[in-house]
């Protein structure tokens, strides 16, 4: 298992970087990459090629995966393939930099699942009926059909929810009062309302 913290956005709607950000002194990036490391495996931070170099400044490159240039995807799709493509054999738990609310509670327990359920390929919390990819778990051998379907055009979107759609996805319903965790931050105004 590798954690994935997905940084690598546009940010277009926020006008900064959100990996960047800081709550309580700690930006964004490395607060998703402290939570994910308390499940005790490796932790690597996608970036895009932009970023690379301002990240080298605040983490271990070799801990930074840049996207890959050849992969024909935009998106979080493209992050979490440019992982794959570099771990092959390892299943991701991605996390997006911009959910700072996240608990580890939420982790440990799709983790759980994850042990529990051996025959799915990937696990994600649904919220009022909707997945929630962008804190999930993708096991190797389903990343490696998606790319597969990437590489022989056969992949119609390129979104995760499309993802989640074609692989044996174990979707359980989020709590009321888990809900809040998944609050995931694109405008200063929403900044604004931590």
């Amino acid at each position: 298992m590798l954690g994935a913290i997905l940084c690598g956005g546009l940010s277009s709607r926020m006008g900064s970087d959100k990996g960047l950000l800081k709550s309580n002194a700690i930006h964004w990036a490395k607060n998703a990459a402290d939570k994910m490391a308390l499940l005790k495996f490796p932790v690597v931070l996608s970036v895009n090629a932009n970023q690379f170099e301002e990240y080298s400044s605040l983490f271990v490159s070799s801990s930074l995966v840049k996207d890959d240039a050849s992969l024909m995807v935009r998106g979080p799709l493209c992050g979490v393939l440019s992982v794959h493509l570099q771990y092959p054999n390892e299943d991701l738990f991605i996390l997006a930099c911009d959910m700072p609310l996240m608990d580890i509670s939420i982790l440990q327990q799709l983790y759980s699942l994850y042990h529990l359920e051996p025959s799915k390929d990937a696990f994600v919390f649904t919220n009022n009926g909707e997945p929630e990819p962008l804190c999930g778990i993708y096991k190797a051998k389903g990343l490696t059909d998606i790319l597969y379907l990437l590489e022989t055009n056969r992949l119609e979107r390129h979104s995760m929810k499309f993802i989640i759609e074609h692989l044996q996805t174990l979707l359980t319903p989020l709590n009321e009062d888990q809900k809040a965790y998944f609050r995931n931050i694109n405008t200063h105004a929403e900044l604004n309302g931590l």
